[in-house]
């Protein structure tokens, strides 16, 4: 059987009181040490700036608010603080305020490296607030630190805002063309009937049918501007993913089971829309409440399919994953405008049946102002949401907005060296040793 060693911890510490001198000068000259080396490494001051996040809306009519509504226009996205966080660290970022610094031997650290040892981002939790705290080795070094970052991540943003801009007015002008195309054509065609048949005026029997098929076709010239818009939206994200040459990924966000049912909603919820405007003009409360109800659904797909692509593409970089999301959600919003457009269709074949026992020529005229009326909605809502595109980037819409400005530390209180916490360290690390000679001197005397 082992013999277990034990400790007298009175005579250790009888010990310890007779070479007391010994004891006090170790732990004494670690304090000291600890307080010297805190006067001679450099001062570090800290500056911090606060900014919020925020979502850029936009203020849009008709059609054009509809498809902002469903997420597919030109308005700024709704990051997460910690994606912001990471763009902050970005080399993007901090090259320019590493350019700006002086270094021993022009041995530049790296922007990972950087962050590491002189940023301190940090998220509220529960609120939309980020602080950023940057150490400088002068009060002046830590303001242009902390102050930099902020503006260097706006700048960046502002670009990759004006670019995406640029990017769906141009592919929305595209659509525009052949939108105002199509819309001549039908109007042509319109006049031409009119001439021919000698139709300028329907009966009080035709007035009453247009006014009931004119609910359909103000949604079904929604649900086409709402397609062309995504699509816009979808070609300007798949885009810039190329550009990033971010690897492909593919996901079957139309397949998926609670996605059907959300989009299912939408089409039930367009349809009842329908029944309403045919029977109330669009600022009774029946129509305004349905309106709503179709924002808040069209919400709820949008973050079903960010919270299916934020589980499937964790590896990517922030920047990317926004894309891909824009880009799912786009694909998403165009399926559940298609599908919508396919039942009102076919509820507005279902009221043409009901009346059909209009004269033929009468129902021609009909169906001919009908398209004429669908074509210039889309061009007109199609224009308007492109110039608002416009307005848009003129503003430099931003993400995120200023609440302090960095401020200036005072030069007689740095943030560090903390001489206190370095001469407790100190005090510590002499104890310490103290209680090891001790420990050493008892042995000797066991022995």
């Amino acid at each position: 059987m082992e013999h277990e060693e034990s400790i007298d911890l009175g005579r250790l510490m009888q010990i310890m009181l007779e070479r007391r001198k010994v004891v006090g000068g170790i732990i004494a000259g670690c304090t000291v040490l600890a307080l010297g080396t805190a006067f001679i490494l450099p001062k570090q001051y800290e500056s911090t700036t606060m900014v919020q996040t925020r979502t850029a809306g936009k203020d849009l009519g008709g059609a054009a608010a509809m498809a902002a509504a469903m997420g597919i226009g030109g308005g700024s996205s709704n990051a997460s603080p910690l994606n912001y966080i990471e763009l902050m660290k970005s080399r993007r970022v901090l090259d320019p305020i590493i350019d700006q610094m002086e270094w021993p031997d022009e041995k530049k650290p790296e922007a990972k490296s950087f962050a590491k040892s002189n940023l301190k981002i940090e998220n509220t939790k529960q609120t939309n607030l980020i602080t950023v705290t940057a150490t400088g080795r002068t009060p002046e070094e830590a303001q242009m630190i902390s102050q930099g970052v902020v503006d260097n991540f706006l700048q960046m943003q502002t670009e990759n805002s004006q670019q995406t801009q640029s990017l769906l007015i141009t592919f929305l002008n595209d659509r525009i063309e052949n939108a105002k195309k199509d819309a001549d054509e039908s109007a042509a065609k319109l006049a031409a009937f009119q001439r021919e048949h000698k139709i300028y005026s329907p009966s009080d029997q035709a007035k009453l049918a247009i006014e009931q098929l004119a609910a359909f076709d103000k949604t079904i010239g929604e649900m086409q501007v709402a397609q062309k818009s995504a699509q816009a939206q979808y070609d300007v994200a798949t885009q810039k993913l190329g550009e990033q040459k971010a690897g492909a990924r593919s996901y079957n966000i139309n397949d998926n089971s609670t996605v059907q049912n959300i989009r299912a909603q939408i089409v039930a919820k367009e349809v009842e829309l329908v029944g309403a405007r045919q029977k109330y003009t669009d600022s009774h409360p029946a129509v305004i409440t349905a309106q709503r109800q179709l924002t808040q659904l069209n919400q709820s797909l949008a973050d079903e399919v960010g919270a299916i692509v934020n589980s499937n593409a964790a590896s990517l970089n922030a920047a990317q994953m926004e894309l891909l999301k824009n880009q799912a959600v786009a694909q998403a919003q165009a399926s559940a405008a298609s599908a919508s457009e396919k039942a009102i269709r076919e509820k507005k074949a279902e009221k043409e049946g009901e009346i059909a026992k209009l004269p033929e020529g009468m129902m021609d005229y009909m169906k001919l102002e009908s398209d004429a009326k669908i074509k210039q909605q889309i061009y007109t809502s199609l224009v308007q949401q492109c110039e608002q595109d416009k307005i848009q980037e003129a503003m430099e819409s931003m993400d995120i907005q200023v609440i302090d400005a960095a401020n200036l530390p005072d030069e007689d209180k740095p943030a560090g060296p903390r001489k206190k916490l370095i001469m407790a360290i100190g005090f510590v690390i002499g104890c310490l040793i103290s209680f090891g000679y001790g420990l050493i001197c008892y042995k000797r005397e066991e022995a």
